[in-house]
């Protein structure tokens, strides 16, 4: 008896704007288009742990906004842009439960009946919030990526800051900076991170396509609609 073939589980990563919520919405359209299934599993609804309690007592204890930004309805939230160092003991500890509760969903989501899960967000996005220059972050880091699983396919989405803020007006120009250099930088510790570089969303599409596609079986199908997509 053949075994089952697992799903293939993708991550989606990226500073705040940089149109991670897109690209995964073509990414599913085009999945569904070569005929496979999907699912995805948001990480601070799905994964984090107390995510509610967290950001309330963000809200409380920094007088930051709640929410999601726009351009119509800008923002001015204080919470992962905080670094303190009460801060961020609290964040090591916490990002530790959520470590183990993502072991658990990423086994589930291998076990699903879908052909690709997409994380919208990953553990990389709680790691780009900590000071990567101090070394023993570093070692912490390095010690949780051997712990956690690795999605088959980890993409990083990069932006322009400035574009992504304008996009999606919720942190300051200043953190958005040096959260996408702390993005970039993972990719130094985790060499099987895929960076998709700043273009058109079709562009980035067609990087996204490119990564995956011989993931799947009949992957000629997912380069056809993709195809079709650019020269619309």
């Amino acid at each position: 008896m053949t075994a089952r073939r697992q799903a293939i589980v993708v991550s989606f990563s990226g500073i705040d704007g940089a149109g991670k919520s897109t690209q995964i919405e073509m990414l599913r359209s085009s999945i569904t288009e070569a005929g496979f299934g999907s699912f995805v599993i948001t990480f601070w609804d799905d994964v984090a742990m107390l995510s509610g309690f967290r950001e309330l007592c963000s809200h409380l204890v920094f007088a930051g906004d709640k929410g999601v930004g726009s351009p119509e309805h800008p923002i001015q939230r204080r919470d992962k842009n905080v670094s303190s160092w009460p801060t961020m003991v609290m964040r090591l500890l916490f990002y530790l439960f959520d470590a183990a509760n993502l072991t658990y969903q990423f086994a589930k989501a291998k076990r699903s009946n879908a052909d690709v899960v997409i994380f919208d967000r990953y553990i990389y996005d709680e790691f780009a919030n900590l000071p990567l220059h101090q070394w023993f972050v570093r070692f912490y880091i390095r010690m949780m990526m051997k712990l956690v699983p690795k999605p088959d396919v980890a993409y990083i989405i990069d932006a322009d800051p400035a574009q992504a803020r304008l996009r999606k007006p919720e942190y300051p120009y200043e953190f958005l900076q040096r959260n996408r250099a702390s993005y970039l930088e993972l990719n130094g510790i985790d060499a099987a991170i895929t960076i998709i570089a700043p273009s058109s969303i079709k562009e980035a599409h067609c990087q996204v396509i490119a990564t995956l596609a011989d993931k799947l079986p009949k992957q000629c199908n997912l380069f056809s609609s993709t195809k079709a997509l650019i020269e619309s």
